[in-house]
């Protein structure tokens, strides 16, 4: 089951980014460092099965729940998933499989049990503390940007945030590209401020109006983002927020992201 969790064509776009050790002393070696590929084996037992730090099987995965968690710490903190993500989306515009003519944005609710920034009373749940995620798919479901806020902000405030956030897509000759031509959204986005903001980077907006009635069709597109969220949720990590740290649960959720965009581009093979 182990090795299942980290298949050689995730290790093998993985390891190239990974930060390198600091040098050992030649007087006082102590013990040998715990493999990378087993450290990553830990942090994605974690993300999938949802257990805690302390409950990592170490004689099974290769590694303790605590070097896991430095390892996801330092490997955040050096930015290796946003490079990895970008890699990705290259490889899957080389195929053809990432369509960015349209994108799809939504926010999804999490309860937050530590608090910790990028929390807050949640509108959806008693105000009890919690974060959302929030992210912009492809007309696949491909994700493209995601972030990370507090349970109490709007879902709008994110949504040109995570357009800067897309990273620069190459894979096909000529300029990278960054930038969706229609983006779809819910009534939660629906501000002519932002509709503006938009069509003055190029963008056209489908987004639905407030006090309208159903049946518009921007929901044949804009399904992908909830399927999206679907899969994320499949990580049970991710479904309740308990990393007091926003940037190690924010990790979390862009290695969930990489492994979706893995396993669309394993499809094509």
């Amino acid at each position: 089951m182990s090795d299942d969790l980290v298949p050689d064509d995730l290790w093998e776009r993985v390891s190239p980014l990974l930060p390198p050790r600091p040098p050992r002393r030649r007087r006082y070696p102590g013990r040998l460092p715990v493999d990378d590929r087993a450290a990553l084996r830990g942090i994605v037992y974690v993300l999938c099965k949802g257990v805690s730090w302390a409950d990592v099987p170490a004689e099974r995965i290769g590694c303790s729940g605590v070097t896991a968690w430095r390892r996801l710490r330092d490997w955040t903190e050096a930015g290796v998933w946003p490079r990895l993500h970008e890699i990705l989306l290259g490889e899957l515009r080389k195929t053809g499989l990432l369509d960015m003519d349209d994108a799809a944005i939504d926010g999804s609710h999490i309860r937050a049990l530590k608090r910790g920034a990028h929390t807050g009373p949640s509108p959806v749940d008693r105000a009890r503390p919690g974060s959302k995620h929030h992210l912009m798919v492809d007309r696949h479901g491909t994700p493209l940007a995601v972030s990370l806020t507090g349970g109490n902000r709007h879902d709008v405030t994110q949504l040109i945030p995570l357009l800067d956030a897309i990273p620069h897509i190459r894979g096909t000759r000529g300029r990278p590209r960054r930038r969706p031509k229609r983006v779809f959204a819910d009534r939660g986005y629906d501000y002519d401020k932002y509709r503006r903001l938009l069509r003055a980077r190029g963008i056209t907006p489908k987004i639905a109006r407030k006090g309208t009635s159903h049946g518009s069709g921007l929901g044949k597109t804009r399904w992908v983002v909830e399927r999206t969220f679907a899969w994320l949720h499949q990580f049970k990590r991710l479904r309740t927020r308990y990393e007091i740290r926003a940037d190690l649960h924010l990790g979390l959720l862009q290695l969930a992201c990489n492994i979706i965009c893995l396993r669309r581009l394993r499809a094509s093979f």
